[in-house]
This record gives structure tokens, sequence and C-alpha cells, in this order.
């Protein structure tokens, strides 16, 4: 198997991809963007 297969392209394109939006994720609900997330629950309490 060598890296110009289309079926290794393909999956390591798709891990990246993967791993970049999770890194994104993480990084807006846990990092300096978190201050800026609103709590709808917090907004409407009784």
């Amino acid at each position: 198997m060598s890296l110009s297969d289309p079926a290794t392209v393909l999956s390591i394109s798709l891990g990246l991809a993967f791993v970049i939006v999770t890194g994104a994720a993480v990084y807006t609900a846990f990092g300096p963007p978190a201050s800026q997330l609103d709590d709808p629950y917090e907004d409407h309490e009784d």
C-alpha cells in the first residue's frame, strides 16, 4: 500500500478533517471563545 493509493489518500483526508472539526469544537466549547457563549437555560429561569 503506497501513499498515492486513492483509498489511502481518502482515509487520511477524512481522518484529518475529523480531527480538525473536533479540535475546533473543543476549542470553541472550552477555550477563550467559550466566554461569549450564552446559556439559554439561565436566561429563562422561573
